[in-house]
């Protein structure tokens, strides 16, 4: 399945039917699906007909004319795109007749593009130049003069791809691309006749317009008018492997397209379930990170952060991990050591982490960024599904009648989903979007919400509470799935809570900010509208009442009915690529994988039996936690695969204090990243390209990660755990990927049936695989919930303790860019810095106006636990009283403003809710001088190499 070509069928499938046609098509009957057209139907028996305007990721559309066959019984030469087949039905794909009209169709398209085939980039890899051969073109009778193409220069100000207008046929692929599956609708046609072009956003170019270089176009191009500049450079690919990206929680598929040991491009997979054929910029072009000279490939060790580093061998590199680590637990025991694994990384390299911990280090002090981003995700499903995952499948969104977005940015944080999103919103499916700042989806081409709450920062649970008001006390419950599925008394409970005057949209109006009657319309809309489904983010999660936050959507959810089929669910969007996966692996201080705790004394013997070692039953210390110990002393060591906790956790004083204070800081990644500045010892990472394993996307969706290329460090992550492991006396003997996830899957039960060949022979699983379910779980509580009944949680509204005042009246909450990829270590070092180079503060008008501060200024922000400095956006995106910012360049740090406030449950922190103050700057902050002076001294290498 990994080295494997494609093949384009011409047209999409016929729309689900349990009807089928026979039809004769060369003499051959052929029984295909009704409503497939005649060009699929043939290319399923393996007749290719000629095409140049059709491909299977777009609609028919019938405007190139080479794809005509003869129809018994039915005058002229109809369009084989276009035309379904019927029943009985006779076709002719080639005759004399058809192969002169052809002939004649294609001159034209020759006539009007450049014959320099032996010199163009796309030579081998051309459409137009395959189809050409095809219809037997040997002579064209009109020359090319190339005057209309005269005034249109070649347009290189993408980045990634060039558009060469002289190299275009104007077959509109590009165009109706851009619309059908990316939904941006930045392209159009421009003109008639010999003289219309594309043009991008009323011809300004690709990089200024409003494309979002997803690269839909360039994979729809037929020729090489948009073509990558990586092909350009380096040729045409000669093989291909399918790999998973490592970027956001969608889980997009790729084939990773090589020429000898280069990587070329990245074409997204029309077989993967996750993306179906799409992607985004990050995906598609933001690879290069990968041999950017930043990378560290040899291991580094130092005495002290004040000290330069020194080059070594990987022996003495994980030698001198190994007795660090036994040093400081002889002297301060046991505890005094952990480890934090990584979302980015695989299921096996997370797996292998905290098994590390447990059975090497001998304690459960082990903890996952997923602590700071969806650990609510986690605690509110279990207590009230018993699952603590998302529902539903990304094809569920197709049936959808109703989507709530609530806390999430879609087409910046997940755009190839969004894109998905917005194909169901074009057909007719309506919007309600719950989210302080007026995001894309709110108002974008052909797509308009139904309702936007733009509620305070904070306030989520009064909002939902106030929804759930509605839905109760206007008979509007679904009270036959409530008795069928859930806890009659527990829902009598919340339902008399939420039903107090209380909780209704009008007396909480002047807490939350949005207009009662508007949010009325909302509540009515998810629940009578049919299929509801909720699809929410960090901006439910992050905040001291994040946990409640999933619960009030869990308790609305079955409330009305919206479980257990298709086109409804709570659905939690993951942020980084193996949130879900680092979750299921057992990265919590408190599980082993699976999500059973380790003070279960069958779960625990199982482990114990399975490892040889007995097991601490008591759960570890969390991040939070283990930086507390820190700076009080007894916490000494740390191993960190893969995270920038310096970068992306809050607090920045307190995590800069807490690492400072530990004797071993262990980092394993592929740059020196903020982290690193307080490290003693460097294990140069791999990138996904040159490791296998699996990722879990935010669908439960296992998929396959696959070796592209040799690991420039010498190692796999894994490899460098189980170096460290052997180091520490423990017999690890794994000699690849699949061996660590038998291992999984005979200790998880949830991964019972999950295993290497079972996902090379499917594609991918969604967990539970299990023997009931060998195949995966698409929609999960379809017969009922995973705990027996639905449980009703009473979540009361409990205001933040981070509140505004005089020193601080503004609320600042912050969020994610398309471009940029989280701390933005990889994406910075790409050609995404064109469309985000720093980051900015939003601002409305009113407030940018009461404290003179025009766009692009430098302005200070403060907050109670510190300040730093960015450049202002003044936009009414944000609500007077509201300022937003992202947080993906070290420069701002924006975590030095956010505060130690976390959910009351989990401990995930506060971002999406900071008091502060913004006022204009002449420049950097005290702190951000005396940051870049501390980065700049920690990162120095000595020159010599190792030997």
């Amino acid at each position: 399945m990994a080295w494997i070509s494609e093949t384009d069928l011409g047209t999409k499938p016929a729309p689900d039917s349990a009807r089928t046609v026979s039809l004769r098509i060369d003499g051959d009957t052929v029984t295909v699906p009704e409503g497939t057209s005649i060009m699929r139907a043939a290319a399923l028996r393996g007749t290719n007909i000629p095409k140049l305007c059709a491909t299977d990721r777009l609609d028919a559309f019938g405007s190139c004319r080479l794809c005509l066959v003869e129809i018994e019984g039915r005058a002229g030469y109809p369009a084989s795109c276009t035309t379904p087949v019927t029943e009985g039905m006779v076709v002719r794909t080639e005759s004399a007749k058809l192969a002169k009209l052809r002939r004649g169709v294609m001159e034209l398209y020759i006539s009007d593009h450049p014959l320099d085939c032996l010199t163009c980039s796309a030579n081998g890899d051309c459409e137009l130049q395959d189809q050409a051969g095809a219809v037997g073109l040997r002579d064209v009778r009109y020359g090319y003069d190339g005057a209309n193409h005269l005034q249109a220069a070649k347009d290189e100000s993408n980045p990634y791809f060039d558009f060469d207008p002289a190299k275009c046929i104007v077959c509109s692929r590009c165009v109706r691309a851009c619309d059908e599956v990316q939904g941006t609708f930045a392209l159009t046609i421009d003109g008639s006749g010999f003289g219309s072009k594309v043009v991008a956003s009323a011809d300004e170019g690709f990089l200024p317009s409003e494309c979002v270089s997803c690269g839909a176009c360039v994979q729809a191009c037929p020729t090489s008018a948009l073509i990558e500049k990586t092909v350009t450079d380096i040729g045409t690919p000669d093989r291909a492997i399918v790999t998973t990206c490592a970027y956001c929680g969608v889980g997009c598929t790729f084939r990773a397209e090589m020429r000898g040991e280069q990587l070329v491009r990245m074409v997204p997979w029309k077989e993967g379930k996750a993306n179906r054929g799409h992607s985004c910029v990050k995906g598609r072009f933001a690879w290069g990170y990968a041999n950017h000279r930043d990378r560290i490939l040899n291991p580094m060790i130092r005495e002290s952060v004040d000290q330069p580093w020194r080059a070594v061998s990987w022996d003495e590199a994980i030698a001198h991990t190994a007795s660090e680590f036994r040093r400081i637990q002889a002297k301060y025991g046991t505890r005094s050591v952990g480890g934090i694994t990584s979302s980015r990384c695989t299921n096996e390299e997370t797996f292998l982490v905290q098994k590390l911990i447990r059975q090497g280090f001998g304690n459960n002090n082990v903890d996952t960024c997923a602590r700071v981003c969806h650990s609510p995700t986690g605690y509110g499903l279990s207590t009230t599904f018993g699952t603590s995952a998302g529902t539903q499948d990304f094809d569920s969104v197709e049936h959808s009648d109703v989507i709530m977005v609530i806390g999430a940015n879609p087409t910046d944080g997940h755009p190839v989903f969004a894109s998905r999103m917005k194909q169901r919103l074009r057909q007719g499916a309506r919007l309600i979007v719950v989210d302080p700042r007026r995001i894309d989806l709110v108002h974008s081409p052909h797509v308009d919400a139904a309702h936007h709450l733009p509620l305070k920062p904070g306030t989520n649970v009064a909002v939902l509470t106030a929804m759930a008001h509605v839905v109760v006390t206007e008979g509007l419950a679904d009270e036959a799935f409530i008795r069928e599925r859930c806890d009659w008394d527990e829902y009598s409970d919340w339902a008399a809570f939420v039903a107090q005057p209380e909780r209704s949209p009008e007396a909480t109006a002047a807490l939350t900010g949005v207009p009662a009657a508007d949010l009325r319309a909302a509540a009515r809309l998810f629940a009578t509208g049919g299929n509801g489904a909720i699809y929410y983010g960090l901006g439910v999660t992050e905040h001291s009442q994040g946990s409640s936050t999933v619960m009030a959507i869990a308790n609305l959810a079955m409330a009305t009915g919206n479980i257990g089929r298709e086109g409804v669910g709570v659905n939690p969007l993951r942020g980084q690529n193996n949130v879900q996966g680092s979750c299921d692996m057992g990265s919590f201080p408190h599980e082993y994988s699976g999500y059973r705790h380790v003070s279960d004394p069958a779960t625990r013997t199982l482990f114990e039996t399975a490892w040889g070692v007995s097991l601490d039953p008591e759960p570890g210390l969390r991040i939070p936690n283990m930086l507390d110990a820190a700076t009080d002393g007894t916490f000494k060591a740390l191993f960190i695969q893969g995270e920038d906790i310096l970068q992306s956790d809050p607090n920045t004083h307190h995590v800069a204090a807490g690492l400072a204070a530990m004797e071993c800081v262990v980092v394993q990644d592929l740059f020196l990243n903020e982290t690193a500045n307080y490290a003693h010892i460097f294990l140069p990472g791999s990138t996904f390209l040159e490791k296998d394993g699996t990722f879990t996307n935010a669908e439960r969706r296992i998929q396959l990660v696959r070796k592209v290329m040799d690991p420039l460090n010498g190692y796999a992550d894994w490899e460098i755990v189980q170096l460290v492991a052997q180091a520490l006396g423990l017999d690890w003997q794994y000699t690849h990927p699949s061996e660590i996830m038998d291992e999984i899957a005979a200790l998880t039960p949830t991964f019972a049936k999950v295993s290497y060949l079972a996902l090379e022979e499917h594609g991918s699983l969604q967990w539970p695989a299990t023997d009931a379910a060998p195949l995966g779980t698409p929609t999960m509580h379809v017969d009922g919930f995973v705990r027996g009944k639905g449980k009703f949680v009473v979540a009361d509204y409990v205001p933040t303790d981070e509140r505004t005042g005089p020193r601080f009246p503004l609320l600042l909450t912050t969020g994610r860019i398309l471009s940029q990829y989280n701390v933005g270590a990889q994406t910075r070092r790409t050609e995404n810095v064109a469309w985000h180079a720093e980051d900015r503060l939003e601002i409305h008008p009113h407030d940018a106006e009461n404290r003179g501060l025009r766009d692009g200024d430098w302005v200070s922000l403060r907050s109670r636990a510190g300040e730093t400095t960015l450049r202002a956006l003044i936009t009414d995106r944000v609500a007077p009283g509201v300022v937003y910012t992202t947080f993906h360049h070290p420069d701002t740090q924006a975590n030095v403003i956010t505060t130690d406030y976390s959910d009351w449950a989990t401990n995930c922190p506060e971002y999406k809710v900071t008091a502060v103050e913004v006022s204009p700057s002449n420049g950097p902050s005290e702190w951000q001088r005396a940051y870049a002076d501390q980065a700049a001294r920690a990162r120095r290498i000595e020159t010599e190499a190792a030997e």
